[in-house]
């Protein structure tokens, strides 16, 4: 299996941050989160992060591709532009039919090196709680839990 990145061509973009703020929302409501708060969030990062409606500079949308079919994506970049040599994985999306083959360690693992030639010392991500699938991969990548938040219906 050979899987590589590229960079998403620009005429996907828009399909995808659409397809992206729809998926963020989403989870942040099966957390918990209101529709309303979840859609300010998802308004709130794209704002930040796509500026004029395109990337920042120092970020990375790519493309991941299984044998030179598209598969997925994954956005990484400085968590923060003044802190530029601490990356995050901010998204990483495998399509449905393509999960299970080990698409998503491949890229994780790609874009560990293009954070690394782009001058990152450290990667980190975020997981819901119940995205159990995810946090074992993470674990089996060597990812360690920083931080633990919980919460409680009243």
């Amino acid at each position: 299996m050979t899987v590589t990145l590229r960079p998403l061509a620009d005429s996907r973009f828009d399909g995808w941050l659409a397809t992206e703020s729809s998926l963020y929302e989403a989870e942040r409501r099966a957390n918990g989160e209101s529709a309303e708060l979840a859609a300010q969030k998802s308004d709130e990062s794209n704002r930040r992060n796509f500026p004029d409606g395109r990337p920042l500079p120092t970020h990375r949308l790519l493309e991941v591709l299984a044998e030179g079919v598209p598969v997925g994506t994954i956005w990484i970049g400085p968590l923060d532009e003044s802190r530029p040599a601490e990356w995050w994985v901010y998204s990483i999306d495998i399509d449905e039919v393509s999960r299970g083959h080990g698409y998503g360690r491949a890229a994780m693992s790609l874009a560990e090196l293009v954070a690394r030639d782009n001058g990152a010392t450290k990667i980190g991500l975020n997981v819901f709680g119940d995205n159990a699938r995810a946090q074992n991969l993470y674990r089996s990548l060597e990812y360690r839990v920083t931080a633990i938040q919980m919460s409680k219906e009243l």
